[in-house]
């Protein structure tokens, strides 16, 4: 799975580069795609080599924190090569440590929380649970959202951003779907020998604030979209956009629930 995040990554930093371009701001590939890859890489370390996630002082999230600050540094290295005249540089190292941050970071939070659940250990189930359990409960709340904004929607949650998501579809969505996907993590989780509900309300308010995070991360790339005037992150996946349009809930939504398992709330 690091080589998929990897291929992600690179696809998504070529679609924040595209984004750029639209506003006049042209960056060097290497630079953005050397910045973004960096901390998927690094952030990836834990998973090739275990034994490096029982060292206390990096620990395994250390290793994302690396892989930005090497990001970081590739594209001031980048935006030097290229210099010849100010009034540019600035602007260039800003847009370039966005898409570090945004593309780079987050996706590494991704490879993190695949590997939140087995320290030392990244086979099998229980090492994968953890990502699963957030991208169904994010994509689940993108589908309660539609269909119930859709069929009930009056009011325009961010009409100048969204201007197909209402309140009417945020909450009612949000709500429906994350008690469909509370109730399959509670079953898969181990928790439910009979039916614990003080265990289902916990794992629900996971769903909830993991669903709510995707729904901010989906308006976080439509604002990024609609300031560079376009309809989609890119058009090599036609009715679906790029990769940017698949991932955005899921990025915002990985650090909520790596959170979540960290203070071992949801350790099964």
């Amino acid at each position: 799975l690091l080589a998929v995040a990897a291929v992600l990554a690179a696809l998504a930093a070529g679609e924040m580069r595209r984004i750029y371009a639209q506003r006049g701001v042209v960056l060097r590939s290497s630079s953005v795609y050397t910045g973004a890859l960096l901390p998927v890489l690094v952030s990836g370390v834990p998973a090739v080599f275990p034994k490096v996630m029982l060292n206390p002082t990096v620990g395994a999230f250390g290793w994302l924190a690396l892989g930005l600050c090497f990001g970081l540094m590739a594209v001031f290295a980048g935006e030097m090569r290229r210099y010849d005249a100010p009034g540019h540089s600035i602007v260039n190292v800003a847009h370039a440590a966005l898409s570090v941050l945004y593309v780079g970071g987050l996706i590494g939070v991704l490879v993190q929380l695949r590997i939140v659940n087995a320290p030392g250990d990244v086979s099998g189930w229980k090492g994968l649970y953890p990502l699963l359990a957030t991208i169904v409960t994010v994509k689940l709340g993108d589908i309660g959202q539609y269909v119930v904004g859709r069929t009930l929607g009056k009011h325009k949650l961010a009409p100048l951003i969204s201007p197909g998501k209402t309140w009417e579809g945020a909450v009612g969505g949000i709500l429906l779907a994350t008690l469909l996907a509370a109730m399959l993590i509670n079953f898969l989780n181990g928790r439910i020998n009979g039916f614990h509900p003080a265990a289902f309300v916990v794992i629900w308010g996971f769903a909830i604030t993991v669903a709510v995070a995707g729904l901010i991360g989906d308006l976080a790339e439509s604002l990024l979209k609609r300031d560079a005037g376009v309809k989609d992150s890119s058009d090599w996946m036609p009715g679906f956009g790029g990769v940017l349009d698949i991932l955005d809930s899921v990025l915002f939504a990985g650090p909520v629930a790596y959170l979540w398992w960290v203070i071992g709330i949801l350790r099964p």
